[in-house]
């Protein structure tokens, strides 16, 4: 497998090879007793991860494709209003350090348990918020729950699958994101037509449910993971490492700029929809999101194209698609800005599988720290994303949103310009002769 795509020059080292230093009585496991396509629990394992991957990504943004009603039924600015998606995204973001060091004394399984479990509670109380205060403070305590999820999961899969499967389990995962933030938003979009938006989230919340319990049944245990004691300065020190790894922010500032463009888009899409020229119904607008399924087949098939292309022709891939879509929703033809849709869609969900299953292979101590720091940088960028799309859109219409998104994906190829530079310059540096 090649480096990373941001300019990695020398192959990562396999993610089983050194143990984490919050815990260092870890030994490295077996190569048979870890999963991979073929081998006992490996289908069990990846529906049971797709599962909450569906859960998270319904649930985090349950109330995007609602925004147009929430504004109506509080008299809510779009600003204001996309607060309850950015306050969501927000304390995951800020939350999800913490939740995974709790991991690494309690166990992945467990906290994705618990994670879920106080998600879908919290979930099936938000239909019942009295004011827009309200439902935005729920909403931030449903995304600090739901942060334990996502670090836990690739750390999860980092240490139960081979690292040759790493990329396609992973890839399956963020499928599950794909088609819960599909399902969530169809599902929304109809429900809150026939019986309101305070009925759409509850029907989320209902999805979230049969997604835990499936998850909860399905999930095999850890075979590779010790659990370790929790050690903040150890933690500190960890954090550290990554941060100070040139290759691991790099990383970082990809994930945060692609969904910087993915936020900002789907905040304000309904906006746009439901406005002149196109005044569609909330029922049909929900059903725009059917082109999460693009996303669910390009994250699926980031494997692959790491496989083809390498991990830094895989991102230019990436982010000529989504630049693409960018362009193609300016149109004022709706069946254009549909494939620009289809386009940012694909160009998202394909760079985000490519650096965060980056992340789990060039981290190699401290897994979950490693993927914690990327999950907060993803939905942070989400976070930011949404918000100043909103103020975009309110301040200049649909080509300010799509101005914003552009200016993230000039920065998402500067920073794969700047690795593509470094590897070569590296290839070119003699290595020493040793005496």
């Amino acid at each position: 497998m090649p480096p990373a795509s941001t300019g990695a020059s020398t192959l990562a080292v396999d993610a089983s090879a050194q143990p984490s230093p919050a815990r260092p009585d870890t030994a490295p496991a077996p190569a048979a007793e870890r999963l991979e396509p073929g081998r006992p629990g490996y289908r069990r394992m990846s529906f049971a991860l797709f599962a909450a991957g569906v859960a998270t990504f319904a649930l985090l943004y349950s109330t995007q494709a609602l925004l147009p009603a929430v504004s109506a039924a509080f008299g809510a600015t779009a600003g204001q209003a996309s607060w309850t998606v950015s306050a969501a995204t927000g304390a995951l973001a800020l939350c999800v350090l913490p939740l995974s060091a709790l991991s690494e004394r309690f166990g992945r399984r467990q906290m994705m348990t618990a994670s879920l479990a106080v998600a879908v509670g919290v979930g099936l109380l938000i239909p019942f918020a009295p004011s827009i205060g309200w439902l935005i403070a729920l909403r931030a305590v449903q995304g600090a729950a739901l942060a334990g999820l996502p670090a836990s999961a690739m750390a999860y899969l980092a240490e139960e699958v081979r690292p040759k499967a790493l990329v396609a389990a992973i890839g399956l995962f963020v499928a599950g994101n794909s088609i819960g933030g599909m399902s969530g938003r169809i599902l929304t979009g109809w429900v809150a037509q026939l019986w309101g938006w305070r009925a759409a989230l509850g029907a989320v919340g209902l999805l979230a449910v049969v997604c835990a319990v499936v998850f909860h049944f399905m999930i095999p245990r850890a075979r590779n993971f010790t659990p370790g004691s929790l050690n903040p300065k150890a933690l500190a020190r960890t954090v550290a490492g990554h941060l100070s790894d040139p290759l691991l922010v790099r990383l970082y500032a990809i994930g945060a700029l692609f969904m910087t463009v993915f936020g900002a888009v789907y905040t304000v899409i309904g906006y746009r929809l439901v406005e002149e020229p196109f005044s569609l119904p909330q029922g049909i607008v929900g059903s725009i999101f059917l082109v999460y399924l693009v996303g669910t087949a390009s994250s699926a098939a980031a494997g692959r194209l790491v496989a083809r292309l390498g991990r830094r022709g895989a991102l230019y891939l990436a982010v000529s698609t989504t630049a693409a879509g960018l362009l193609l929703s300016l149109s004022g033809e709706l069946a254009v800005v549909l494939l620009g849709l289809v386009l940012i869609t694909a160009g998202f969900f394909a760079g985000h599988a490519v650096a965060s299953s980056s992340v789990s292979r060039t981290a190699t101590t401290g897994r979950a720290q490693a993927s914690a720091l990327y999950q907060s940088a993803y939905y942070l960028g989400s976070s930011v994303g949404g918000t100043l799309g909103a103020v975009a859109f309110h301040a200049g219409g649909w080509a300010a949103t799509v101005s914003l998104g552009l200016l993230a994906v000039l920065g998402v190829v500067s920073i794969t310009l700047y690795g593509t530079r470094v590897a070569r310059a590296r290839r070119r540096t003699p290595v020493p002769a040793t005496r």
